[in-house]
This record gives C-alpha cells, sequence and structure tokens, in this order.
C-alpha cells in the first residue's frame, strides 16, 4: 500500500515562520513598507523621553527658556507625526496580513478540492473544515488586532534600550537587573506548557467540530434508531475534554500577569537609585526622568508582549496546524500539459494492485483494457472492487501497483485539467450547489450556455422529465440538491456529464435511484453518445446488463472472467451467485457500439 499522507494531531511548530515565507513572499514589498511604517512610528513614541528630559533640564535653575522652548516644539511635532505614522502603519500592516491571510486560505481551498480522495477519506471532514476555516479566521482576527500591537511593542522595547544604555548605563543595568531575570522565568514557565495547552486545545475544539458535523450528516439514522442518547454522551464527553483543554490553555496565559508585579517592583528601586546618583551628581535630573518616562515604554512594551504572548501562540498554533495541511495536500508535480495527449483514447490499466489498509489488498494484478468507443461491463458481489475500480479509471485514486493509462499516458502523468475533461465519473450520490438546475448543470468545463443544455436534454429524451420540474432550467434545488429525489439528482449528474463531452463517461450506480422509466430512457440516450466515447456503467438493474456486449467479473478484487454479455445473461450465476435479473448491486459496464444498443 502506498504510504498515505495523514495530519498530525500536534503539528510542528518549529520553523513556522521559515516553512510559511513561500506564502509571504508575493507580498514582501507591502510588508517591508507597513513594517518600515512601524519602525517610524515607534521611533517617534521613544523619542518622546528624551525630549522630556531635555524640558526637565532647562527647568534647573538657572533655567535655560530658549532650551524649554525647543523641547515642546519638538514635543508638539513629534506628537503630530506620530498619530499619522500610527494610523498609516496600522492600516498598511492589516492590508499586508490580510492579503498573506487570503494566500493561504485560496491555497488551502484550492488543495483540498484537488486532494487525493484517499488522503479526504481518511480524515475526519470536521478536522479538514476546521484547518481550513477555523484556523484561518483566527490568523484573520489576529492579524487585525494584534499584529499591529505586536510589532509596535518589539520595535519600542529594542529603541527604549538603545536609549536608555545612551544615558546611563549603570541605571540600565540597575533596571534590568531587577526586571529582565524575574520577567525571562516568568516568560519560560509560560513557553514550557504553552505549546501543549494551546495545541491540545486547538485539537480538542477540532474534534468537537469534526463530531458535530457528523451529527448533522447523521442525524436521520441517529433518530431513527434512537441512537441519538448514545451519541450525545460522546458529544458531551468530548465538550467536556475541550473545556478541559481550553481552561488549561488559560491557566497558563495567566502567568504572564506576574509581569505587572516585577514592573512595580523594578520603578520603586529606579527611583531609589536615581535619586542616589542625582545627589552624587553621578547623572542629572533630565537623565532620571528619561528613565522614568522611557520605562514606562519599557514596561508597557513588555506587558503588551506578555498579553499577546497568548494571542501570538494560539495564531502560531493554527498556522503550524495550516501548514500542515498545505504540506499534506500539496499535488504532486505534474506537466504544465501531456505533450501529445489525443483527446480520445483506449483506457488500460496493467498490473494494478491498490488496498485501503495496510494489511491487504483490495484489487490484485488487474489488467483490463477498454479500447475506445468500447462498452463492457464488470459484474461482481459487494466488495468485489467495482466501485474501486472506477475511481481508479478516473484518476482519482493512484495505485500501490501497476498502472492505468490513457492513450498510453499513465494517469498520474497527465495535468489535472486534461484528465478531467477526457474522463468523467457520475457516483450514485450527485453532489449538487444551491441554485438553480440550469446553474448545477452549468458546472463543468467550458460552462455551457443555456442554448447547449437544453439541446442536451432534449438529445437525451429528458425534455418532458424537465418540463415536469416547477420553473424548469430555472427550478431551486434546494440546499444540497433537497427539493429533488435521488433519481433526479442522478439525471443532473448523468446530463452535467454528458455536457462535458468526455473521451471516457464512468456511471457509478448513477441510474440506481432512477424509476424504471426514465432509467431506461436514459439509458437509451446513453446508446446515443458519440461513437469514440467510451461508456462505463455500474447498474443494479438486470436490463442494462441484458443490454451489455461485453461483461467483466471481479470476485475478491481479483479478474475472474472476461466474456460477452450473451454468457452472462445465459448462465445460472453470475457474478454473484444469482440469476441475471438477480444480480448484485454494482455492476460496472462498458458497451461496445459496433455490437449495437
Amino acid at each position: 500500500m502506498a504510504e498515505q499522507p495523514l495530519l498530525q494531531d500536534e503539528a510542528d511548530e518549529r520553523a513556522v515562520l521559515r516553512r510559511a515565507w513561500p506564502y509571504l513572499r508575493p507580498h514582501r514589498a507591502r510588508l517591508a513598507v507597513a513594517l518600515g511604517v512601524g519602525l517610524a512610528d515607534s521611533a517617534a513614541l521613544v523619542a518622546v523621553a528624551p525630549l522630556i528630559g531635555l524640558a526637565a533640564d532647562s527647568l534647573v535653575p538657572p533655567g535655560d527658556r530658549a532650551g524649554l522652548g525647543l523641547a515642546v516644539a519638538l514635543l508638539v511635532s513629534l506628537g503630530l507625526a506620530q498619530l499619522v505614522l500610527a494610523r498609516v502603519g496600522e492600516l498598511l500592516l492589516i492590508k499586508g496580513g490580510e492579503d498573506v491571510v487570503r494566500t493561504l486560505r485560496e491555497q488551502a481551498v484550492e488543495n483540498l478540492a484537488t486532494a487525493p480522495l484517499r488522503f479526504l477519506e481518511t480524515h475526519r471532514s470536521g478536522e479538514l473544515l476546521r484547518r481550513a476555516t477555523g484556523e484561518v479566521a483566527a490568523l484573520a482576527a489576529f492579524v487585525r488586532l494584534h499584529l499591529r500591537n505586536l510589532v509596535s511593542s518589539v520595535a519600542t522595547l529594542a529603541f527604549t534600550l538603545v536609549v536608555l544604555l545612551a544615558y546611563s548605563w549603570l541605571l540600565l543595568l540597575v533596571q534590568l537587573v531587577v526586571f529582565l531575570p524575574l520577567t525571562l522565568l516568568v516568560t519560560r514557565w509560560f513557553q514550557r506548557d504553552a505549546g501543549a495547552a494551546f495545541g491540545g486545545k486547538a485539537t480538542a475544539e477540532a474534534t468537537v467540530a469534526a463530531t458535530f458535523s457528523e451529527t448533522l450528516t447523521a442525524r436521520e439514522a441517529l433518530q431513527t434508531s434512537r441512537g441519538l442518547a448514545g451519541w450525545s454522551v460522546r458529544f458531551g464527553r468530548e465538550n467536556r475534554h475541550a473545556v478541559g483543554a481550553a481552561r488549561r490553555a488559560l491557566r497558563v496565559e495567566n502567568r504572564i500577569d506576574l509581569v505587572s508585579l516585577i514592573e512595580g517592583t523594578a520603578l520603586v528601586v529606579l527611583l531609589l537609585a536615581g535619586g542616589w546618583l542625582v545627589t552624587r551628581d553621578a547623572v542629572s535630573v533630565g537623565t532620571v526622568v528619561v528613565f522614568v518616562v522611557a520605562s514606562r515604554n519599557l514596561f508597557d512594551s513588555f506587558a503588551d508582549i506578555s498579553q499577546l504572548v497568548g494571542e501570538v501562540q494560539t495564531a502560531r498554533t493554527g498556522l503550524a496546524r495550516l501548514l500542515d495541511l498545505l504540506a499534506a495536500t500539496t499535488p504532486g508535480r505534474r506537466p504544465a500539459r501531456a505533450e501529445g495527449l489525443p483527446p480520445r483514447g483506449d483506457l488500460r490499466c496493467v498490473g494494478v494492485d491498490y488496498g485501503y489498509r495496510a494489511e491487504g489488498l483490495d484489487l490484485h494484478a488487474l489488467t483490463l483494457e477498454f479500447p475506445q468507443g468500447s462498452r463492457t461491463g464488470v459484474v461482481g458481489e459487494t466488495g468485489s472492487g467495482k466501485t474501486t475500480l472506477s475511481k481508479l479509471l478516473c484518476g482519482l485514486y493512484h495505485p500501490d501497483g501497476g498502472s492505468v493509462t490513457f492513450a498510453g499516458t499513465d494517469l498520474a502523468d497527465i495535468p489535472e485539467e486534461q484528465l478531467r475533461r477526457r474522463i468523467v465519473l457520475v457516483p450514485q450520490e450527485v453532489r449538487l450547489v444551491s441554485g438553480t438546475i440550469a446553474d448545477n448543470l452549468a458546472l463543468v468545463q467550458g460552462a455551457p450556455d443555456r442554448e447547449r443544455i437544453e439541446r442536451t436534454v432534449e438529445e437525451l429524451g429528458l425534455r418532458d422529465w424537465l418540463e415536469d420540474l416547477p420553473g424548469g432550467l430555472d427550478a431551486e434545488v434546494g440546499q444540497r440538491g433537497g427539493n429533488l429525489s435521488a433519481g433526479e439528482r442522478q439525471i443532473l449528474g448523468v446530463v452535467r456529464a454528458v455536457l462535458a463531452d468526455p473521451a471516457v463517461l464512468v456511471l457509478d450506480e448513477a441510474t440506481a435511484d432512477i424509476d424504471p422509466v426514465t432509467a431506461a430512457r436514459l439509458e437509451h440516450a446513453l446508446d446515443e453518445l458519440r461513437a469514440d466515447c467510451t461508456l462505463v456503467v455500474i447498474a443494479h438493474r438486470p436490463a442494462t446488463i441484458a443490454r451489455l456486449p461485453r461483461v467483466v467479473r471481479l470476485d475478491g478484487g481479483r479478474l475472474v472472467g472476461d466474456e460477452p454479455a450473451g454468457a452472462a445473461s445465459a448462465g445460472d450465476e453470475p457474478a454473484g451467485g444469482g440469476p441475471v435479473g438477480e444480480e448484485p448491486a454494482g455492476v460496472l459496464v462498458v458497451k461496445d457500439r459496433q455490437a449495437g444498443a
């Protein structure tokens, strides 16, 4: 079995910015400008303390009125400049950050849309939804609410240290000896448990989201089987675990509040040391004033950073989880286009092995050929591998061994756009989007116009069915196609596939829920497909099987027969142990046009 990519429950948070750089690179110019304006804003804020110190020294007898006037004028100018820089820097930084978040969101959606089916089936939909939407939303909130404060606080702290060092290294040393070790100790205490606490919180919340999503999907089954009470117990247990994880994260975050107590102690020591040095003429009164004012910047910056540590950790965890999703779903490199790939061709699988689980295979050394324009049937009991084979033929799965080729080219080497244009699958459960019948039929390559849609419906003999719907092509399908029956949704899936005009059309029980009259009409319409179109159908109906000139048999994932359909219809126990009229669910069919419909 090929190695299955899995998401990590607790994503690796090491070097997260370095791993995010490919998504930051397109926005580096705007981010650099925003950062430059933010640094200028912080420098203007820090410059206030030296100007107040200059004013204080000007007031010391005998006084310097000119120096005092200059200091006041500079303070007013600096205040106005700082207001402008703060506003412009905030807007630029938020804009740049939102652009990065948008890039991550779009990349996540694109990756999930093209992710291997095996990956999507391995993970709970709620977990994928949480990473693709919840983590992105958390990053967007961090950018809007906290990113500017973080940049400003870090820059202010750095500039303040430089200014204080220039005024008096001794007073700075006294301040740092009291303030820095204790603050670093508290910060280290926080960081020791922050990763596990915030990562555990995110994981627990994702589990609750996944279970809730499954509750909505399975609500009818839970209600009819009276299993809702047991499911509620499970949901309550997971919810309590999520609450406990959130409380643990909050307790870890509250450790940062100890920094405020350390700040007060450091300020008292600073005033005592500064007063003593002034009496000994070691420093001026202005210098002490600069330290008192700048210390406010120092402490505020530390406090802001301390308060933001929790937000930064949450954003870091979310970014790591999102990058984990992007790394796991980044498609392998495919050629920009397959050189010389014809629009039509033969479909072959040679020695194909495939397994969902590591302990065994579901398909074993399967070799089959579907010539261009052929119609062939593959029959077998439930679990024999028919649906798996159909997905391999469409390139939704990649074989663990052997190869599947179209026109001599491996499906893995065909660009996604070209592959989807040539091979189309219609599953039993057709997915629809909110909107009208016409909106859903237009969801194919080339976005066919209304005239083409109406012409295709007419050619398929479905005009009467369409006119019976209230509104015809403008009928609303409802959420997830809820206004239509299962059979009507299957009809739309088939019409949509025919509009795509593929080289290979695979129908996975796509007529299972259609009434016999409509199914017969649709099957007859499929017989009128282009002569060079290969048709593949999985069907329940004996009438469908009886129309096929060739049938291939699967049993336990192995090929056990390849014969004309007449042999199957004449036999007493085809594929599933019963007569053809009682063929078990799941028949994969391909029919030779030359043999007639």
